[in-house]
């Protein structure tokens, strides 16, 4: 499995957007891991970057509730996409308790590849993104 590359995360929702980029930062030191993370707050835009980029892409973690582009919608462009096709890029939701289970049917449909609630406290927030992290860093599984 790479462990390197860009960590890429779609999150429409400011205060969401600063949480999630301040537990990165704490876990990212805390672990040793040296990964770039890189925030969108637009899906659209994120996609832009995803198809122009000449980095390496670790991973992405997405918001499914977006205007524009939705999670699942941005998931399938992605995953369509010859450039990360065979890459088999972990592809993570990370969603509000107002996930719908149509939402999670779904993305099990598509074959993503997890698919998280949001904790409502800062500490089961970092736990569970230290778990993300820990287990794609860990894993196995032969990824391009």
């Amino acid at each position: 499995m790479k462990t390197t590359g860009d960590i890429v995360v779609i999150e429409d929702d400011p205060d969401d957007y600063e949480i999630l980029l301040g537990i990165f930062e704490e876990v990212m030191k805390e672990k040793n891991y040296d990964n770039r993370v890189i925030v969108f707050e637009d899906s659209v835009m994120a996609l832009e970057y995803l198809q122009d980029c000449t980095s390496e892409v670790f991973m992405i973690i997405s918001d499914i509730n977006m205007p524009l582009l939705d999670g699942l919608e941005l998931y399938q462009t992605v995953s369509a996409n010859p450039k990360f096709m065979h890459k088999g890029i972990p592809y993570v939701f990370l969603t509000t308790g107002a996930a719908h289970k149509e939402h999670v049917y779904k993305a099990r449909d598509l074959s993503v590849h997890g698919f998280f609630e949001k904790p409502s406290s800062l500490r089961e927030y970092k736990s569970l993104i230290s778990d993300i992290m820990g287990y794609w860093q860990k894993t196995l599984v032969p990824f391009a």
